[in-house]
């Protein structure tokens, strides 16, 4: 379970967002706050105060912060469960939306250590009716091998939440859903409590 994240998804995920090498071609609103928790995120990285190992846990608090800010977790539940979301009461909601986000948040930190120089460039943006937008940028390893990325954003207020990631064509929401919808929703809960207690 949860493999396709683990091989890829999260990885360009965090090579999106805490890289900063090239200018975006198109600068619109997305883009910009895009870049705007890039910035944040890389500041936390390179961090000199932050690079000894008894500030490992204040690190992680500090990146999940910005990567909360930027994220909307209850979307992409909605959008992950599909059917099942309807089926559910608000508390059952809200507790999966808790594990849930939870699980990419700690695959996500996990991942961070991992990055080993790779470059993102900004490609373009495109804006949709009822304050939809998307953003594509490009990841380039150290071999020259690219990689396409598109994210997916609404609009809340002021800010522009990414609701899903699609890496080489592939969604994010829509391979969890193929998985999720394959159990039942207990079981589903149990697998992911289970995972979220892991130690990391």
């Amino acid at each position: 379970m949860f493999a396709y994240l683990k091989k890829g998804c999260i990885r360009c995920i965090i090579f999106c967002l805490v890289l900063s090498t090239a200018a975006p071609c198109l600068a619109g609103q997305p883009t910009e706050q895009i870049r705007e928790t890039t910035d944040k995120i890389i500041a936390i990285v390179t961090d000199p105060a932050l690079k000894p190992p008894e500030k490992a846990e204040e690190k992680k608090v500090r990146i999940r912060e910005v990567v909360n800010e930027r994220f909307d977790w209850r979307e992409i539940s909605r959008r992950t469960l599909a059917r099942k979301w309807k089926r559910r009461t608000e508390k059952e909601k809200a507790e999966f939306v808790r594990l849930f986000g939870r699980l990419l948040e700690r695959t996500y930190l996990a991942q961070v250590e991992g990055y080993s120089g790779e470059k993102v460039l900004y490609l373009k943006e495109a804006l949709y009716k009822g304050g939809f937008a998307e953003v594509e940028v490009k990841i380039v390893n150290k071999q020259g091998t690219e990689i396409p990325v598109t994210y997916k954003l609404r609009k809340r207020g002021d800010k522009w939440l990414v609701y899903d990631i699609s890496i080489e064509g592939r969604s994010l929401v829509n391979n969890y859903r193929k998985q999720f919808q394959r159990m039942s929703y207990r079981r589903l809960i149990k697998q992911l409590k289970a995972k979220v207690a892991q130690k990391t």
